[in-house]
């Protein structure tokens, strides 16, 4: 175990914030914390860095919620997208602005760690929580909360914020509540020069066999990240659905040097955030896009607002303070990410049933291409597309209510420009 204090400072210590998880939520929400003057301890159960199965896709909103002086390790920087559906009706579309950048997990997430320590936040790796407790012989007092690790220390917080991923032991004791469960299987796939230079500068997003599945190739270097995710249940035809992919592409020859899968989990609408002093964020919280399973902006933007509203928490003398403090916080992060949630639910609606239409509007129409660019920029989000465009708004009403339709015949053509 390596650690930033020793054990036996800790035991008495009453920190301020004390974060659980060392993802792009933790991180941020440990940073914020710190940054606000409060005493913050990062408790990580892996040494860092670490390998987290991941697109590595960082699109507008990410980087804007990255902290002040952050350089982006980037791989590559995206200006094409190959789409296809289901490996036909293969179209390029191009863009002269950066549309997103794509990063390698480890550096990134480490490299978000050591801005919350520069801002004061101490680290602890190698440690386990077991479980939380806000009553009970662990707690000195009703303004305290123990963090009890694996062994049974207990780390004393005035507030705790839970980022500790999809399987969440503090999402557990918050009481998350999940409806949607996606598998996500990945390669990380070296291939020669040559083959890296085609790659180069564009990504493939593949609308995928089953209902609201698709896969991607994200291009790093001399690596290529290829992933597929469906539905949760799907299990060997997700499985079937990579490797046929992978083959179609021409990639079966390479050897991956990492093969990894991992579940993704959306929150039920009326899933708690809070319980007492206890807060969670990003996947702990079931907080990502629910249509593309995007989470690395959604764990940024979550962890932030966590942070902030755990030093208000900690300062908070009484339980009516600090309930008020919890609900200011599901509010800011209803009013932001649960919107743009619900609008991305009713995009996996309509995808489900009809991908063919989503893959000639995006090829075909040039303003769905434009929303597209839009969202992946950072220009707009999802829910301000459908609050400042009605059209939009409309067509996603009348896409979840007409029935289904058969694919559209989409010949292959020939890359175009925005």
């Amino acid at each position: 175990m390596s650690s930033e204090n020793s054990s036996a400072d800790d035991e008495q210590r009453v920190w301020d914030v004390v974060v659980v998880g060392a993802g792009p939520a933790g991180a941020s929400a440990a940073y914020a914390a710190a940054v606000a003057g409060r005493s913050v301890l990062l408790l990580e159960k892996a040494e860092l860095p670490r390998y987290k199965t991941c697109g590595g896709g960082i699109i507008g909103p990410s980087r804007d919620a990255l902290p002040p002086g952050f350089e982006l390790p980037l791989q590559d920087r995206v200006h094409a997208v190959t789409f296809s559906l289901d490996g036909k009706f293969t179209r390029t579309r191009r863009s002269k602005q950066m549309l997103f950048g794509l990063i390698n997990r480890p550096e990134f997430d480490q490299q978000l760690v050591e801005h919350a320590q520069k801002a004061g936040a101490e680290l602890r790796t190698g440690v386990t929580v077991s479980r939380v407790e806000q009553h009970g012989s662990a707690v000195p007092d009703r303004r305290t909360v123990a963090v009890v690790l694996q062994g049974g220390e207990a780390v004393l917080a005035r507030a705790v914020v839970g980022a500790d991923g999809s399987a969440s032991r503090i999402g557990a004791h918050v009481g998350v509540k999940l409806d949607q469960v996606d598998l996500g299987l990945e390669a990380e796939i070296p291939v020669p020069e040559t083959v890296a230079e085609d790659w180069q500068g564009r990504v493939l997003i593949d609308w995928g066999p089953m209902p609201g599945s698709y896969g991607w190739v994200f291009p790093k270097g001399d690596t290529l990240t290829v992933g597929v995710i469906s539905a949760r249940g799907e299990g060997a035809a997700t499985k079937r659905y990579l490797e046929d992919f992978i083959a179609r592409l021409g990639l079966a020859g390479f050897e991956p040097s990492i093969s990894s899968g991992h579940l993704t989990r959306c929150r039920a609408d009326d899933s708690p955030l809070s319980r007492g002093r206890v807060l969670v964020c990003g996947d702990a919280a079931g907080l990502l896009e629910p249509w593309t399973r995007e989470g690395i902006s959604f764990a940024l933007r979550s962890g932030r607002l966590a942070g902030e509203w755990a030093v208000r928490i900690a300062e908070a003398h009484d339980a009516v303070d600090t309930r008020r403090q919890a609900l200011n916080y599901a509010f800011a992060i209803k009013a932001g990410l649960g919107v743009e949630m619900a609008v991305g639910k009713s995009m996996l609606a309509a995808f489900e049933r009809r991908p063919g239409m989503l893959h000639a509007a995006i090829t075909s129409f040039r303003p769905a291409w434009r929303a597209f660019a839009g969202i992946t920029r950072g220009s707009n989000t999802l829910g301000e597309l459908v609050r400042s465009h009605p059209m939009a708004g409309r067509a996603l009403s009348a896409l979840d209510r007409r029935s289904a339709v058969a694919a559209p015949t989409v010949a292959e053509s020939t890359p175009t420009t925005e």
